[in-house]
């Protein structure tokens, strides 16, 4: 088994089209979502999970985001500043792994969110996560309990763990909740410049070190204006 990772990258970069209006002067990871900002609530369970570093990318709006974590100890915020580029989620992870370092990492999207079953989702990734079977481990949301998303999933899932991805007009019950650990390894030879970072899970999943780790609680993609009042109801409802 793996130590537990201790540094986390968050994407923060993306331009958040589909939740205009409200991105319109704002970056997205900064809309809020029960009064607090989506990207802290990120950092937030971060922390919960042991991580003292995570490094940040920008590239819409980059400034407000810069400011908004400046202040931030718990964890230590870098920015990976992408402003005068587009490298994509898997570019932006390329250019980040200098700050990164060589041990595996918690790689989160800014715009995801769940509610935590009785233990910390993040920390039950770090505790499943096996270096050596494992390039990168997901964390696979059930898309019949999901908030905000109606699509056929990503994987289908096998008892052990091990992911298959979706077949074009199949239907798979796994959809991936935008937070993961994953191995620098695996960007061994990876393309330069902008590109997507499930060329990566592919690469994994070839190579039959792609697993998965179903979710304990409640996710909500956070995708549109009308998905972040979804969010913020099953939210208040877990509160009460």
């Amino acid at each position: 088994m793996s130590v537990k990772p201790t540094k986390a990258m968050v994407l923060a970069a993306g331009l958040g089209l589909r939740m205009r209006p409200l991105t319109e002067h704002m970056p997205k990871p900064l809309v809020a979502v029960a009064g607090r900002p989506l990207l802290d609530h990120a950092l937030d369970k971060l922390t919960e999970a042991g991580v003292t570093e995570a490094v940040v990318n920008v590239h819409y709006l980059p400034d407000q985001i810069i400011a908004h974590v400046a202040s931030r100890t718990l964890p230590r915020v870098i920015i990976s500043d992408e402003r005068d580029r587009v490298f994509g989620t898997g570019g932006g992870v390329v250019k980040a792994l200098p700050l990164l370092g060589p041990e595996p990492f918690f790689h989160i999207n800014s715009d995801t969110l769940w509610i935590d079953g009785v233990k910390s989702n993040l920390t039950r990734l770090a505790d499943t996560f096996d270096s050596t079977r494992m390039d990168i481990l997901l964390l696979m949301a059930p898309t019949a309990s999901s908030i905000g998303y109606g699509g056929r999933g990503d994987y289908a899932m096998l008892p052990d763990g091990a992911l298959r991805k979706r077949r074009e007009h199949q239907v798979v019950p796994f959809v991936y909740a935008g937070a993961a650990i994953i191995s620098p390894a695996i960007f061994n030879d990876a393309p330069a410049g902008e590109f997507s970072l499930t060329k990566m899970f592919d690469r994994a999943n070839e190579q039959e070190r792609l697993f998965g780790l179903r979710l304990d609680g409640v996710w909500m993609h956070v995708g549109t204006p009308e998905a972040v009042q979804a969010a913020e109801e099953a939210i208040l409802e877990s509160v009460a």
